[in-house]
């Protein structure tokens, strides 16, 4: 997507549009390697991650240190879209730093969402969006959108012109893990209380006593329950329950982890090894597409011997070289990247037709950074023989495409440090959901990288 398109069906338009699919305070600079920029490109690569980071988050002085971290650069046509599931990631990544500074921005994060929870335009019952403006734009229609993430009203500036103000399970299971991780780290009961906010608000609207069982995707922007189960979201709250059981010491959330577990075991394949996508109904499994989020975040979510064959599917099966030579591809010539697609169906992507209106064509072989990130940790995770080789080989070409991909690209005008920040893509890719992942920096995939280089599981505490 370049700027002046309209963008196309992401990942977490679903909500917002109503679509869904079969899937499914403080802080300032900081301390050198959370915040600190670098002053050479020949900076290590985990500091220039933290670098991208930081300019994510610092791309709107003007508008208050009450502030969430943009997700994309501007190229990617999203202007300051800030996704509530990204900025969960980069707290989780701030912390994973270990350093003073790396605490006080994860802190400024964490209290953002606590704002917007508190300060939502027309709930007051513990939910988030999916994404927040956080600094001025003008739409594609003319229309000006000048206020940051604080409207003039105190509301949060949830993301209309995009359709961004509908609510997944999956997205709040992930803000909450990250308030958990915050209340764990600092002590202050605030980030619990939000937590566990979250929590409920996911048993109210989630649970389902279908045949299935589980907790449903959550609700689009009009607050209408969407029918979809996701294993994907279900693994998230593997993670969050089990957080908020420790921390609370309340057993109510054993019983509903055990919920969401009880559903992701029966998306289990045994004859395949793999895990299957969920459900539209809450009664027939989907068993097409198959993604590779299901395969990694389960075993970071489980450690299951039982179940952990699932890495070894995701990493032969969805493995991908994306090449100068290739039809489609968007790599310069001379370079290489290999690492995981978004699913089954990517493989099979019509490259004949573009992904969306206004958007390349893909690239049958774009490798999916994000993806490749998480299953690097999975395999440090699990640890077997030819894992930790398998992991570096991942996190090698992750931190070349740091190098090497994105550059000239900007935030809010910006540009960040030179070769800072993660690509959510090597090319063009159709995730087979009705949605692409494009060669944009993004801080969900620059946050995913430092939590494989730290090997920091956040789905376990």
């Amino acid at each position: 997507m370049t700027a002046g398109q309209g963008p196309g069906l992401s990942r977490r338009t679903l909500i917002g549009a109503g679509l869904g699919a079969a899937v499914l305070t403080a802080g300032g600079s900081g301390a050198a390697l959370a915040a600190g920029r670098p002053s050479a490109a020949t900076a290590p690569p985990q500091r220039r991650a933290y670098a991208f980071l930081a300019a994510a988050m610092d791309a709107y002085p003007d508008h208050g240190t009450l502030r969430l971290a943009q997700s994309y650069t501007d190229q990617a046509g999203l202007f300051s879209t800030a996704f509530t599931y990204d900025n969960a990631l980069a707290v989780l990544a701030h912390l994973a730093s270990r350093t003073e500074g790396g605490r006080s921005r994860a802190v400024a994060l964490g209290e953002a969402l606590l704002y917007a929870q508190a300060h939502d335009p027309a709930y007051d019952d513990g939910r988030l969006r999916q994404a927040y403006n956080v600094g001025p734009y003008t739409f594609y229609d003319g229309s000006p959108q000048p206020e940051g993430f604080v409207r003039a009203d105190g509301t949060a500036n949830i993301g209309t012109q995009f359709g961004f103000t509908g609510t997944a399970v999956g997205d709040m299971a992930w803000a909450g893990i990250a308030l958990c991780a915050l209340a764990h780290r600092t002590g202050q009961r605030r980030f619990l209380t939000g937590a566990v906010r979250i929590g409920e608000w996911i048993e109210r609207v989630g649970r389902t006593d279908e045949p299935l069982g589980g907790y449903k995707f959550g609700v689009n922007g009009a607050n209408e329950k969407l029918p979809f189960t996701s294993t994907e979201h279900n693994t998230d709250l593997i993670g969050l329950f089990g957080r908020l059981a420790r921390l609370t010491g309340d057993r109510v959330w054993r019983e509903r982890r055990a919920r969401a577990e009880a559903f992701v075991k029966t998306m289990w394949e045994p004859s395949g090894g793999f895990f299957y996508t969920g459900t539209d109904d809450g009664v027939t499994i989907n068993r097409s597409p198959v993604p590779e989020d299901t395969q990694t975040w389960t075993h970071l979510a489980l450690a299951s011997p039982a179940h952990a064959r699932s890495l070894d599917w995701a990493a032969a099966e969805l493995a991908v070289l994306d090449t100068a030579e290739r039809r489609n591809s968007t790599v310069p010539v001379g370079q290489s990247y290999e690492g995981v697609t978004f699913s089954s169906a990517s493989l099979l992507a019509n490259e004949d037709a573009p992904i969306a209106d206004g958007q390349p064509r893909p690239d049958r072989n774009g490798v999916w950074f994000e993806g490749t990130a998480h299953l690097a940790l999975a395999l440090r995770d699990r640890h077997a023989p030819g894992d930790e080789a398998r992991a570096r080989r991942l996190i090698s070409s992750i931190e070349r495409a740091q190098e090497l991909l994105g550059d000239g690209q900007t935030i809010g005008g910006k540009a960040p440090a030179a070769h800072c920040g993660v690509v959510s893509a090597s090319s063009p890719l159709d995730t087979g959901f009705g949605f692409g992942y494009y060669p944009y920096r993004h801080t969900g995939a620059t946050a995913w990288y430092l939590l494989a280089a730290a090997r920091a599981n956040p789905l376990r505490a």
